[in-house]
């Protein structure tokens, strides 16, 4: 389709975030110490649980994965944010903007997915605590982990094959910090239906499923902790599930925020700003939830 003039696009170049000159040095301290404290933060638990042979259990195999996932998810944008932020040059070749865009959706996916297998061993854990070693086998909880990579990597690899194949016009700047699937689409001059369609079922798929599942998941808590109320029933749910629905809110409440609530005047800087929460806040933040819990 020639709806704009079409070229052979060999790089991109990423505006980056709506910030002031006076105030990069700023920010760029900011957003470096918020990526040491997830890389440490992560670290840390993820060494921590492969060491301590009392932490080898269902709810803390989950763990070490999604902070294995949170690790790379920020490792995915921040450090070629954090490059552009003292740099003049702002370009990104095509295959690593469309190799940052397949592994961003990646580990997006995969945190989804996390937080549906952690609210299915939550709501194991309250509903049937006298069957939980049975149904949590170490057998089905690897399934469940494997499921959960083999479901992303097969989505997001869809979706990059699919980017693969447009065509690119001579505009190719992304008004974005990072290789956005939206913000090049918006770019291509080919026709993206196919595409539209693919993220429309996939993300049917990888966000609102998930997050029906994990909405039924705390249904079922609830009806069962008022089955009996006492307040150490009570207590004893929050304890158990306080941490996974912090993350869930976290995680969900700025997707939800982002792509379900857009703002009426299409602000450019709320996108932004709601992009780094989901990428850089949820993930800094997991670590020192789980630990406060412990």
């Amino acid at each position: 389709m020639g709806r704009r003039n079409q070229t052979v696009v060999s790089e991109f170049l990423l505006l980056g975030l709506p910030i002031e000159p006076l105030q990069q040095d700023l920010f760029y301290a900011l957003f470096l110490v918020m990526y040491l404290t997830t890389v440490l933060g992560n670290l840390l638990i993820i060494v921590l649980i492969q060491l301590d042979p009392h932490l080898h259990t269902p709810m803390y195999l989950f763990l070490s994965n999604l902070s294995f996932s949170d690790l790379c998810f920020s490792s995915v944008t921040i450090p070629r944010l954090l490059q552009n932020m003292q740099s003049q040059d702002t370009s990104i070749p095509y295959a690593a903007c469309l190799t940052q865009m397949y592994f961003f959706l990646l580990f997006a996916g995969l945190e989804s997915f996390l937080l549906v297998v952690m609210a299915y061993d939550r709501y194991v854990t309250i509903c049937f605590p006298l069957h939980y070693a049975s149904i949590m086998s170490p057998k089905l909880c690897l399934c469940l982990v494997a499921l959960s990579w083999l479901l992303t990597i097969v989505g997001s690899l869809s979706h990059t094959l699919l980017m693969a194949l447009l065509s690119f016009c001579a505009d190719h700047v992304i008004p974005h910090f990072f290789c956005d699937m939206p913000a090049l689409l918006k770019l291509a001059c080919s026709d993206v239906q196919v595409n539209e369609m693919m993220i429309f079922i996939m993300g049917g798929l990888v966000i609102i499923l998930p997050f029906l599942l994990i909405f039924l998941s705390y249904v079922q808590i609830v009806s069962s902790t008022l089955k009996v109320p006492s307040s150490r029933s009570i207590r004893k749910a929050f304890s158990t599930c306080g941490s996974h629905l912090s993350m869930v809110s976290l995680f969900y409440g700025t997707i939800i925020g982002l792509y379900l609530c857009p703002s009426t005047d299409n602000s450019t800087v709320k996108e932004t700003v709601m992009t780094v929460m989901y990428t850089v806040v949820t993930s800094m933040l997991n670590p020192f939830i789980y630990s406060f819990r412990n």
